[in-house]
């Protein structure tokens, strides 16, 4: 058994992840901020990301995986936007991600088998328009993931997943009619839209001994979207 902690473990994502794991008799321990979503067996505790010190006197001393799934999609024209609002982003989604690895680190390097999964997205490497904001969060995911990876090896794996739109509460805006939903199925090859099951078994994969001999990799889970035209 391994002890999983999963920031932002109580919505879409981490839900399901949650759920997954626990269904693997993994250890999992879940934050949460506004959503009290809760897995049956998994230990929740309440976490704001943005606040400067985090309480993680609950989680035991070693830590086995890490997952961090707070983020925002803010699509806006790249006029309307403010400096300010690159920088609320950047903090939620960058910032966040750092602190939760810092905080747990010494946890991780204790662990036989570390492993740690951050989240970016499609529209990093495929450009879309009004992704300005997004895509500059996860575009700094993805590098920190890779000089992490080679700055923690051997010993604690890194690794991201890049989706495209998932049917989850994060997209609730963009999927909200079945004609919406039915549109942005029809923009990705297999014709239909992720369910966040998909991405929480990438997750699972990501944090097992199934992927010992993967490390820095930008794992795209997105329907095909990213290297297909059909």
């Amino acid at each position: 058994m391994s002890n999983i902690l999963i920031i932002g473990g109580s919505s879409g994502i981490g839900l399901s992840t949650t759920e997954l794991l626990i269904n693997k008799n993994e250890q999992v321990y879940a934050t949460f901020n506004q959503s009290e979503n809760k897995i049956k067996g998994a230990s929740y505790f309440k976490l704001d990301v943005n606040q400067e010190e985090w309480d993680l006197s609950t989680l035991p001393e070693v830590i086995d995986g890490l997952v961090y799934c707070p983020g925002k999609i803010n699509l806006k024209p790249f006029a309307r936007l403010k400096a300010d609002d690159f920088l609320e982003d950047y903090k939620l989604q960058v910032i966040g991600a750092i602190k939760a690895i810092q905080s747990v680190l010494p946890k991780l390097k204790k662990s036989n088998s570390a492993s740690i999964v951050l989240f970016s997205t499609v529209a990093v490497q495929t450009g879309f328009s009004f992704h300005s904001i997004v895509s500059s969060s996860k575009g700094a995911i993805e590098g920190l993931t890779r000089a992490l990876a080679a700055e923690l090896s051997p010993s604690i794996r890194v690794n991201c997943i890049a989706p495209s739109i998932t049917d989850t509460p994060l997209a609730g805006n963009l999927l909200n009619t079945p004609e919406k939903k039915e549109s942005n199925a029809q923009r990705h090859p297999l014709k239909k839209v992720g369910e966040a099951k998909d991405i929480a078994n990438a997750v699972a994969f990501l944090l097992s001994q199934e992927s010992s001999w993967m490390t820095g990799q930008i794992m795209h889970i997105d329907g095909g979207l990213s290297n297909l035209r059909v």
